[in-house]
């Protein structure tokens, strides 16, 4: 291994393309750090480290939230508009046809307007989230112009990071998004371990023992969804063109465990955060009624095991939901006709459509579980070792991992281009 990384090094196109990248990643971080006037970091601290599901925004958002710095959203606008885009795909046929009929043209153009979504999605989210901070005496009282200042800023501050993204993906070396929200997590684990190392009690050996023999049992768990999947065996008929005889070779369609990746996670982690916020708008309303509702709703979604279980219960959902969006049996089973390929011992067309789907939901079944048990890891680790920290949690964990081999598997893409073997 440590070879073919001096190999990578070794390659002076690929050596720059990665110190490149390290430099934007640089540039990133330093300036989500860049904090907005008038926080009191005291109560923002608290806040955070009492309220899991703003851990998971400020691990989307890169770490900026946590500070309410320039960068306060992170990538997170962009992220949600392409959600919503590839959504409409599936809605609108027109929009459909852009993406997937008209080719690189069809593609930049369908970019280009979730870029513009982005603006809109940003301004609101960047609203409604100094509204809320400023409800929890986080943020001092703001005039009009304080607060277009931070909308504006911080909408800047997500188009700056999707440009940076997109300069990333285009050195084909992993993808932009992903990686900046990879460093932003990584970049909070130094001071997760000083924290743990300055509240150092050997009392508690037993306790950090089982949270790193977790965390390595959450990593492999993690690899092995990421890379497991379902191999389909297909074979193809033998055609006769002219002289020459095409196909009676023998395939496989591979059917991914984890189809959704952690959009499941993210749609969940959406509904989660809309009740919390609606209540503590409307905890201080003059209406007696709405208040108490509100407070109520509120103490709801702060217990525990409640928020685990119906966080736990809504990631399963959204995975085959989404996953059910990105895998069409029907056109699989087309496709696959056309080739004149075929599944051993099932008919062509609506018989091999419905065993495709039959077999996927019950690999999605195992992944969606997964996935709602990544989400929950938190609680369970809190359960287990009274530590409260995202950072620690299975969410993270995923991406980390996810944008890890990702990576890897471009740059070996990159070897082999030159010759070289990948890792």
């Amino acid at each position: 291994m440590f070879e073919k990384i001096l190999q990578i090094f070794r390659i002076k196109e690929l050596r720059n393309k990665i110190f490149f990248i390290l430099v934007l990643l640089i540039i990133f971080r330093l300036a989500a750090n860049i904090p907005v006037p008038g926080v009191d970091q005291e109560q923002l601290k608290n806040f955070f480290q009492g309220n899991q599901l703003f851990g998971l925004l400020n691990l989307f958002s890169g770490g900026g939230l946590s500070s309410i710095s320039i960068m306060l959203l992170g990538v997170g606008p962009y992220i949600t508009a392409s959600i919503i885009m590839q959504l409409l795909t599936m809605i609108v046929p027109r929009l459909e046809q852009i993406y997937k009929e008209e080719g690189e043209a069809g593609r930049q153009k369908f970019n280009q307007w979730t870029r513009w979504a982005t603006v809109p999605l940003a301004a609101m989210q960047t609203f409604a989230m100094i509204s809320l901070l400023r409800s929890q005496q986080i943020l001092g009282e703001l005039t009009r112009f304080d607060m277009a200042s931070i909308v504006v800023v911080s909408v800047a501050g997500t188009i700056f990071l999707m440009w940076l993204g997109e300069l990333i993906t285009e050195k084909k070396i992993g993808n932009g998004v992903s990686l900046i929200i990879f460093a932003g997590i990584v970049a909070g684990i130094p001071s997760v371990v000083s924290r743990i190392i300055s509240t150092w009690d050997s009392s508690q050996f037993f306790t950090y023992l089982f949270l790193l023999i977790a965390t390595v049992i959450a990593v492999a768990g993690v690899v092995m969804v990421t890379e497991g999947q379902r191999n389909i065996p297909v074979s193809y008929a033998k055609r006769i063109r002219g002289n020459r005889m095409y196909g009676g070779t023998s395939s496989h369609l591979p059917l991914r465990v984890n189809q959704a990746g952690v959009i499941p996670i993210i749609f969940a982690m959406s509904i989660m955060l809309f009740p919390g916020m609606i209540a503590n708008f409307l905890a201080n309303s003059s209406q007696a009624t709405v208040a108490s509702i509100a407070r109520f709703v509120g103490n709801i979604f702060q217990n525990q095991l409640f928020y685990g279980s119906a966080y736990f219960i809504l990631v399963v959902a959204f995975t085959y939901f989404y996953t059910a969006v990105v895998f069409d049996p029907n056109k699989i089973s087309e496709s696959l006709q056309k080739q004149g390929g075929y599944v051993p011992g099932i008919r062509p067309g609506k018989n091999t459509a419905e065993y495709l789907y039959a077999i996927m939901n019950r690999v999605t079944l195992s992944g969606a579980i997964f996935l709602g048990l990544i989400a929950v890891l938190p609680f369970i680790i809190q359960a287990f070792t009274n530590i409260n920290s995202i950072s620690v949690g299975g969410t993270g964990l995923l991406i980390v991992v996810s944008v890890v081999i990702e990576t890897i598997k471009q740059i070996e893409g990159q070897l082999v281009m030159r010759d070289y073997e990948g890792f």
